[in-house]
């Protein structure tokens, strides 16, 4: 029989100690906490409009932004396939478009955020723009770069009537170089709603317009929402300003204060109102070297020369041949302000959109009955009035009992 000693047979314990330590150290323990690949992915995407969102309107803000992570790749597609303008954001957080997109169309996102756990996340999502009953077109009067006289209006004319005048106001605006004080003002409709904006006083000349219209996703009412922005710069000529006095028989042209031309002119005869040349301030809107007039039952399709329309009745100043007798000593015309061939002809290619005719000393004003620009005979009190953003607008209503005459001259 051989014995060990007490020391050999403690240590071969202690060995055997060790190993079940140490296999047990090796086990799962259930209870203990889940490993970095089982966690969900930091990264959060937030979508604007909402995924899934209906009606949105196609000027609103639309964004990725990420939470715990950055933008890996990302864009919204129409139903075309094709991209939509963005900006990614210097720390790659948020994705912003940049262009106004489409109404009645379906957009979505693709791609990827990376969280800052180095796991991806997707990028997906839908949403739909609204679909207007009517994208209503306006027009405004004034080109870019055109010069104009220094009583031009502002107009903006809408294809349809517009409800939500007040929310139309808000979208525009005027920025003068000087400084000019003026006001918007609502008139009746005539095939869709109208609006002006006019100085307090002639402009300065030399003055710069700025007009941006911010029309484009904007709720008209009754379904309408407008077609597209408008915007237009243009410039203020000299001032040149035709002073007709009718009881004198003669006209003068005044430019930057002087006396360019003193004409002997012949007004409207008055037999009857029709034939009466309107007292007030008239605004020269077109002109045309040869032009054909008819005004039954005087006459039918009659071509006179150096035609300058100066209101939407049938007011020209132009020549007439058949009147030189008549000019500087009686009024014998069909209401226009008739002048020699030679004086038409020079006065003519002076002549620029919305230089002002100022008329006086005949038996009716100038009214809405004569057409639609009619805008320096309404006093500044009354005008203020008529905008949306001051109230209820008042239509500017005429006592004149005389209806617009055939445009083609009087």
């Amino acid at each position: 029989m051989i014995r060990r000693p007490v020391a050999a047979v403690s240590a071969v314990l202690l060995v055997v100690v060790a190993l079940v330590a140490l296999v047990a150290g090796c086990g799962s323990d259930n209870g203990g906490a889940k490993t970095s690949s089982t966690q969900a992915p930091v990264a959060k995407v937030e979508l604007a409009p909402d995924n899934a969102a209906a009606d949105v309107n196609p000027t609103a803000p639309v964004s990725v932004t990420v939470g715990n992570g950055t933008i890996d790749q990302v864009a919204l597609t129409n139903t075309n396939g094709k991209q939509v303008a963005g900006e990614l954001s210097p720390d790659k957080r948020r994705y912003t478009i940049t262009e106004p997109l489409g109404y009645n169309a379906k957009y979505s996102w693709s791609g990827t955020a990376i969280g800052t756990d180095g796991k991806p996340v997707p990028i997906d999502g839908t949403f739909t723009t609204l679909a207007p009953k009517n994208a209503v077109p306006a027009t405004v009067n004034i080109a870019d770069n055109q010069e104009v006289g220094i009583a031009a209006p502002i107009i903006l004319q809408f294809k349809t009537s517009v409800q939500n005048k007040s929310a139309v106001e808000k979208a525009l605006s005027i920025t003068t170089d000087p400084p000019t004080e003026g006001a918007w003002a609502w008139f009746p409709d005539d095939n869709g709603s109208r609006l002006h904006w006019r100085p307090k006083n002639y402009w300065v000349p030399g003055t710069t317009v700025h007009v941006s219209a911010k029309l484009y996703g904007l709720d008209l009412g009754n379904g309408n929402y407008g077609y597209s922005d408008l915007t237009t710069d243009f410039r203020i000529g000299r001032s040149q300003i035709v002073k007709a006095n009718a009881p004198s028989h003669r006209m003068q042209v005044v430019r930057d204060g002087r006396t360019v031309f003193d004409f002997a002119v012949s007004y409207g005869e008055g037999n009857e109102p029709r034939n009466v040349t309107r007292s007030g301030v008239h605004v020269v809107t077109e002109k045309y070297e040869d032009f054909m007039m008819t005004n039954p039952p005087f006459y039918e399709n009659v071509r006179e020369r150096w035609a300058v329309r100066i209101s939407n009745n049938g007011e020209f100043i132009h020549a007439n041949p058949e009147s030189v007798a008549a000019q500087g000593s009686a009024n014998v015309t069909n209401g226009c302000i008739n002048l020699s061939p030679g004086d038409a002809q020079a006065y003519f290619p002076t002549a620029l959109y919305g230089d002002p005719v100022e008329v006086v000393g005949t038996s009716i004003p100038l009214s809405a009955a004569d057409g639609d620009l009619y805008d320096w005979t309404i006093d500044w009190n009354t005008w203020t009035t008529m905008s949306a953003l001051k109230g209820a607008p008042s239509q500017v209503v005429t006592a004149t009992p005389v209806p617009p005459q055939p445009a083609g001259g009087r």
